[in-house]
């Protein structure tokens, strides 16, 4: 396999941002509705029950990662081929991108209605009584935690195990986002599902705290400075990472109120910028576009350095 984790880690990257995710038929869509029709025959109040779910369908898409590892490791090309198609299929940095993009365009337009229903594509919170700047807000901060999520977390999971981390992990993020809600249904069931996800992201928000230091360099010192004293505070282990860390690079406040039906959470502020307007969503894809640039080179140079080392320990 030597270089051609490498060169599917690279060419799923370039794929992604040239394509994006397939309109029809994206396999983790396809994930999702088996996900679905598995908890209906499978859901019950218990931890056991939800641990169980999330083992049987994590442990699946491993366990096809590792075939599909095992069938291509004799031969370069399909196994360059494959990381590709994995990479590709777990990315979501430019689909991101587009979704944030338009919503900063309907707010551009003075069209707060569709801009805030436009939102509910990046978000799960109530965007129905937001204003234009909480809008603004909200993409930011989705645009910061999908970034960690979509991109630099599969990117580190794809170096370290290649096509078995690229879908392993995403089937979990899939699962959180699926059943690890905090309502009473999921509170039991879905308890495995956000744990788990929450474990597997915590290298790969580091990673992408990281990036952003290297792909902001002029504000690199206010990143680390708000990610060291804020992230902390985030209810999230991961996404208080990469929030606080494109607040400092961005110069902005994150966190506030925000409304899931009737519940509402007050989230400690992230930052000592000014607060976000609608002209820091365009900053923010750029800077999660830089971010994406540097975690997939940080993950080429790791694959390559792994698998030039044999050779050099042969030599010595």
């Amino acid at each position: 396999m030597r270089f051609s984790r490498g060169l599917g880690l690279a060419l799923g990257y370039w794929a992604d941002r040239r394509w994006g995710d397939p309109v029809r038929r994206h396999p983790v869509a396809g994930f999702g509705m088996l996900a679905t029709r598995v908890e209906r025959a499978a859901y019950a109040d218990s931890r056991a029950r939800g641990t169980a779910y999330c083992a049987a369908l994590v442990g699946g898409c491993a366990g096809l990662g590792v075939a599909a590892e095992r069938v291509t490791r004799a031969h370069p090309v399909a196994h360059t081929a494959a990381t590709a198609v994995a990479t590709w299929a777990v990315l979501g940095g430019r689909s991101l991108e587009r979704e944030a993009l338009a919503v900063h365009d309907l707010l551009e337009r003075d069209d707060l209605p569709g801009a805030r229903q436009r939102l509910t594509h990046l978000v799960g919170r109530d965007t129905s009584e937001l204003s234009a700047d909480e809008v603004a807000r909200a993409v930011v901060e989705s645009v910061a935690e999908n970034t960690s999520d979509a991109v630099t977390t599969p990117l580190w999971w794809g170096a370290v195990a290649g096509i078995p981390g690229l879908v392993g992990h995403r089937a979990a993020n899939t699962l959180d986002a699926m059943v690890g809600h905090r309502i009473p249904r999921y509170l039991r069931f879905g308890w495995a599902s956000a744990r788990l996800d929450d474990v597997l992201g915590l290298p790969g928000a580091r990673y992408g705290g990281l990036a952003v230091l290297l792909a902001s360099p002029s504000t690199a010192g206010q990143a680390w400075r708000t990610w060291r004293r804020d992230a902390r505070r985030h209810p999230s282990p991961n996404a208080g990472v990469v929030e606080a860390a494109f607040a400092g690079a961005l110069g902005v406040r994150l966190g506030g109120t925000n409304r899931y039906g009737t519940r509402v959470e007050e989230r400690a502020v992230l930052g000592d910028g000014v607060p976000v307007r609608p002209h820091h969503v365009p900053a923010a894809t750029a800077l999660a576009r830089r971010v994406g640039v540097v975690a997939v080179a940080g993950a080429i140079v790791a694959v390559v350095r792994r698998d030039t080392r044999p050779q050099r320990a042969r030599r010595a």
